[in-house]
């Protein structure tokens, strides 16, 4: 049977008003959305919501706002992105979300210090998971050495889990290494839930054990995904539903980072607000989103 945390996530874009403030009221409408279309539950303040630009009263805030919409879809999941460089403000931030009744939560590398060795990062996660997770809680470790610097290891991640076998349950693995995903699922099986954070390797993924994905571009292609993910459970056909994803993946990428066409995109195509971002990044100008949009219908339905 999958795990009750297994399935389709969007990493789901964080609302802003122009003035860059954050747009709360936003926030269940959006997550509302993303369930109508599809997705089991959504990761809140990952990369595409831009976590790392917010404040931690203001990731709180945050986190508080989406639970709301546990009102309209109760069993909707939340997973919090709750890492930072900072060990106390990841323990803050990670016990705010189980105090407010998330599933789970979704922890970086302290990307600061990339040159470490595996046993500080052991000893780091050791302390946020004895101060901060409940014994029925359930973390994710969040794998993207693109952007942390941190490849981590397998051996890294069975010391981890044989210490906690309980709330340590899997990874969220963005580095887009067929080979890493490969390997994952021969040294786990299915008792080590890996989410797939490329759709590129979703079919791939699920092949070898992973357990759904997280995505960006689920903000957008989630029916998609869905569709593909119930396929795959029937022990459909795959290639051709892959085969689109990968394209519009590619199409997406072109104009990445993900969070300014993402937003741009659920406006110029859902009705959404036009949320903006916070720098460094800036909004997407209305005729890249207007190509973009144009290429992405090009190689599949949105």
């Amino acid at each position: 049977m999958p795990h009750r945390l297994s399935g389709v996530y969007a990493a789901a874009v964080t609302p802003l008003n122009k003035d860059l403030s954050l747009d709360l009221e936003g926030i269940p409408p959006l997550l509302d959305f993303l369930a109508r279309r599809g997705c089991q539950g959504a990761l809140i303040l990952g990369t595409t919501g831009e976590g790392p630009s917010f404040a931690p009263d203001e990731r709180v805030e945050i986190y508080r706002a989406a639970i709301q919409s546990r009102a309209m879809h109760p069993s909707f999941r939340l997973l919090a992105g709750s890492g930072t460089p900072s060990l106390t403000e990841t323990i803050a931030m990670t016990r705010a979300a189980y105090d407010l009744g998330y599933d789970g939560a979704v922890v970086l590398p302290p990307y600061y210090f990339r040159k470490v060795a595996e046993d500080g990062l052991l000893a780091y996660f050791t302390e946020l998971i004895r101060r901060a997770v409940p014994a029925d809680g359930a973390l994710l470790y969040y794998h993207f050495p693109a952007l942390t610097g941190i490849s981590i290891s397998l051996d890294f991640l069975s010391r981890l889990r044989d210490a906690f076998p309980r709330q340590f349950v899997g990874i969220k693995d963005s580095s887009g290494d067929a080979e890493y995903a490969q390997a994952l699922g021969q040294h786990f099986g299915q008792e080590f839930l890996t989410f797939v954070g490329n759709e590129r390797l979703f079919q791939w993924g699920l092949e070898n054990h992973a357990s759904g994905c997280i995505t960006a571009p689920a903000n957008l292609l989630s029916p998609v995904l869905a569709g593909l993910w119930k396929t795959y459970g029937q022990g459909g056909e795959l290639a051709s539903v892959q085969a689109r994803l990968t394209a519009q993946r590619e199409v997406l990428e072109r104009s990445s980072p993900f969070p300014p066409i993402v937003k741009a995109l659920l406006a110029r195509q859902y009705g959404l607000p036009y949320w903006t971002v916070r720098p460094p990044l800036l909004p997407v100008p209305d005729e890249i989103a207007e190509k973009v949009m144009k290429e992405l219908e090009a190689v599949g339905e949105l």
